[in-house]
């Protein structure tokens, strides 16, 4: 199994990335991936992400490295960037690679709501103004990773 997290300051290229995964996911059936891409409107410019170095990195790789073997998928990325993001931009990415879809799938989506949910980042969005406000995850964030900690999230 493979497994690679990173965190970048740096602008994140979805589809060399994909390209660069898919080529390296040798006998998998099915590669899946999520771009988040930081939502602009109601004021809202950019997205600020702070993190602890080292206790962040190591978040995101306990999330990438428990959703690969709960799932058991052949490959996992995860590339989140930190920072402020303008709105527009990637600020994460994720493929799975599997033998099978189904687990693809699931796994990539799992990942998401527990990065989401679990992963170590202080959040703020930036309105034009220049004024920051602090977001936390919402009730329906909360709904999504729950269906994973329950029971098997539809995993069979």
């Amino acid at each position: 199994m493979r497994i690679e997290t990173r965190l970048t300051t740096e602008t994140i290229d979805a589809a060399a990335e994909l390209d660069r995964f898919t080529k390296a996911a040798h006998g998998a059936g099915a590669v899946v991936s999520f771009t988040g891409i930081v939502r602009g409107g109601d004021d809202v410019t950019a997205l600020e992400l702070d993190h602890y170095p080292g206790m962040t990195e190591a978040s995101i790789e306990t999330l990438a490295s428990e959703t690969a073997a709960r799932f058991g998928i052949s490959s996992l990325l995860a590339v989140h960037r930190a920072g402020t993001i303008p709105a527009g931009e990637t600020v994460v990415f994720v493929a799975a690679a599997a033998e099978h879809r189904r687990a693809a799938f699931q796994a990539a989506d799992c990942l998401m709501d527990r990065l989401k949910t679990e992963a170590a980042f202080w959040k703020r969005e930036i309105s034009a103004e220049g004024g920051a406000r602090r977001i936390e995850p919402h009730d329906k964030d909360h709904e999504d990773h729950k269906r994973w900690m329950e029971d098997d999230g539809g995993h069979r």
